[in-house]
């Protein structure tokens, strides 16, 4: 094997260059191939491998436009409200004839009058109750040549222009091509990719995992992208990290594919065969792009064995193993490749300038790819950054859109303004509702009810205080706030007024909730209270700085006399109630300060110690928009309340209560 060309990270422009002089020089730069398929409901999508033009005409004869009878215009000259016309009903000029909606017109004809204008009369000219086939009719209007008639051609006429090739169809392309007399259509081959999950460690979706089990999900990821840009995706079983068994498989895929993505091995680890399958199988040209999630991609070419169908070499992608970087290297690499197989332009996706929330920093030299959420708040569109890690495929799903970092940027200070390439539409940005603030489940719940009443809500999990500093900012609409005051044993009202003295606000009670301490099944430790977190036997997991549930440990161990330097772990910091139960569940600490929700979610049991008033803070201006109605009538919603009280821990009882809070020397209108 060559010498490892791992860590000798590329440019990504020079890395795609790469990708394309390869197969440029095996003529693989452009469509694949052309088939005829049959126009039915499964050629959505399908892109047209050349121009389709009309067969026939559409109408292919002069048709009448509605329910009535067929005349000549000149047969209907004089007719007005006074001076009516009768016709006779026969099939000739000068008389009338009844045709439904789409009947030909006879060919001495050129108008139809609508049946609700006609008066059907009886062999002594008495008005009849036979519509369809009276002896004469009696009409008060004349018509005009050609009205109410749809004209051959009106649609289309035969040999136009229907649809370029290129084109990519839609469900009213199909009607337009079956209208213009086709039944078959060319269109440009799909690209097949083999998608090959590599790693002892996997196993399948629906498998009851064990420690050191991980799920293989990401050919599915993979799989779904090929498929939604065009592609024709096949996943292949897991290959376990044997290089021989790897190469089999490769080359298996490689015959009979046009595009082959290894998932996983593209590190430089002691199982990591991807590089080496590809050296073995081709030629390794990339192995490691200066790009962030994502710069271990691999991209080669595999050679066709002699029993292929086809000869030739086949591209290669050695994809992370991480969910987030093999993700974005689909976007980054395969997308692209796949519209070129198809004819069709790179994707273009809708771009907003942001405001960043918060400071962010980059990696010297790479492409970042930075996640965020997107809402607006009053006039300005937002960016809040979301979790960095690649193994983090929530962040992927919380994601409104990309924000690329050019290589050489270290970071961005909050309040820069960036370049967004958006995920979700554009309109549905308006209707973002930004929660910033304390981690709570019930605003899980809530946003599962708001998206029911055409809203979305985007939360992220700063800490109580970062909550109110973000209203501060006019980043946010509301904040999950229960910080509590030592001095009176009021929750948040003093720190409104800390961090918001110049701002009006409606302070809502969520729920009321128990606080306790989060422990492994069976409480092994026997942790009950306080003073056992000063036990040297004890490993604590605390939450940041800023959060409710800190402050409130705090108080409680200032009462106490208990100094936090005692404690183990007091200086080990989560996010989240459920980051916290997640360290105990994961054996990382032994407890953890938390609510009861959050303990059952993972199995754990919960030991109560404190109850704690969790509210919602909200500018009065955001309170008064027509953005925040359907949140804060979805607090006296009785099936969002049952699903809230369902919970472990929750008193529901005073959800809705709301307090006036205005601005410093201000007197409140009311208080309820």
């Amino acid at each position: 094997m060559s010498e490892s060309i791992y860590l000798h990270d590329i440019p990504l422009a020079e890395a795609q260059q790469r990708l394309e002089d390869a197969l440029r020089a095996v003529e693989r730069w452009g469509i694949l191939g052309v088939e005829e398929i049959p126009l039915d409901e499964n050629a959505i999508g399908r892109v047209l491998a050349e121009a389709v033009f009309a067969r026939i005409s559409s109408p292919h004869y002069h048709a009448s436009a509605m329910d009535g009878f067929a005349v000549h215009h000149h047969a209907t000259e004089g007719a007005q409200p006074n001076t009516p016309v009768t016709l006779p009903c026969r099939s000739e000029e000068g008389g009338a004839q009844y045709v439904d909606t789409g009947d030909p017109l006879p060919e001495w004809a050129n108008a139809v009058i609508p049946i609700e204008n006609v008066e059907p009369l009886d062999d002594q000219d008495q008005p009849t109750a036979e519509l369809r086939s009276p002896r004469t009719i009696r009409i008060r209007a004349a018509v005009t040549p050609w009205s109410h008639v749809r004209p051959l051609g009106e649609d289309m006429v035969a040999t136009q222009l229907v649809l370029p090739g290129g084109h990519r169809l839609r469900p009213v392309d199909l009607g337009a091509l079956a209208g213009s007399g086709g039944s078959r259509v060319q269109v440009v081959r799909k690209p097949r990719v083999a998608v090959l999950p590599t790693g002892t460690e996997l196993v399948p979706v629906g498998t009851a995992v064990k420690r050191g089990d991980i799920i293989e999900y990401n050919s599915l990821v993979l799989a779904a992208q090929v498929n939604s840009w065009g592609g024709q995706a096949e996943r292949y079983p897991i290959t376990p990290d044997q290089f021989e068994l790897i190469c089999q498989k490769v080359q298996e895929a490689a015959d009979h594919t046009d595009l082959v993505l290894l998932n996983a091995g593209s590190s430089a680890g002691a199982e990591d065969f991807s590089a080496r399958v590809v050296e073995t199988l081709g030629r390794l040209f990339v192995h490691g792009v200066a790009v962030r999630p994502g710069h271990p991609v691999i991209l080669g070419m595999v050679r066709r064995s002699e029993q292929a169908a086809e000869g030739g070499e086949v591209p290669i992608i050695g994809v992370p193993g991480y969910p987030v970087s093999a993700a974005l290297t689909g976007e980054i690499f395969v997308a692209p490749l796949i519209a070129r197989w198809l004819g069709q332009p790179a994707a273009d996706p809708a771009v907003v300038q942001a405001t960043l929330t918060r400071k962010i920093t980059s990696p010297a030299g790479d492409v970042d790819y930075m996640r965020v959420a997107v809402g607006k708040v009053g006039p300005r569109m937002l960016a809040a950054p979301l979790s960095r890690g690649s193994g983090v495929i929530s962040s992927l799903v919380k994601a409104d859109g990309i924000a690329i970092l050019p290589a050489g940027m270290q970071g961005l200070p909050a309040g820069a303004t960036i370049e967004v390439r958006l995920y979700t539409p554009a309109a549905d940005l308006e209707k973002t509702i930004f929660a910033i603030g304390s981690h709570d489940i019930s605003l899980d719940l809530m946003a599962q009810f708001l998206a029911q009443r055409s809203r979305r809500l985007s939360s992220a999990n700063v800490g109580s205080q970062g909550g109110l500093v973000a209203l501060r900012r006019q980043e946010a609409h509301l904040a999950g706030s229960h910080l509590l005051d030592p001095e009176t044993g009021e929750y948040n009202i003093a720190y409104i007024r800390q961090y918001l003295p110049n701002t009006a606000v409606r302070l809502i009670t969520l729920v009321n909730r128990q606080q306790g301490f989060m422990v492994r099944r069976g409480n092994p430790l026997r942790i009950l209270s306080l003073e056992d977190l000063a036990r040297a036997e004890v490993a604590f997991i605390n939450r940041q700085r800023g959060a409710g549930t800190r402050v409130l440990l705090d108080y409680e161990l200032g009462k106490k006399l208990i100094d936090p330097a005692s404690i183990s772990g007091y200086n080990q910091e989560e996010f989240t109630h459920l980051a916290v139960a997640a360290a105990i569940a994961s054996g990382r600490a032994d407890c953890g300060m938390g609510i009861a929700a959050a303990a059952q979610a993972l199995e754990l049991d919960f030991v109560p110690l404190l109850e704690e008033r969790y509210d919602l803070v909200i500018p009065l201006e955001h309170y008064e928009s027509g953005l925040l109605q359907p949140l804060l009538e979805l607090l006296f919603d009785g099936k969002y309340q049952q699903a809230v009280a369902a919970m472990p821990g929750y008193d529901i009882r005073p959800m809705g209560t709301e307090v006036i809070i205005p601005v410093l020397g201000e007197l409140p209108t009311d208080q309820s």
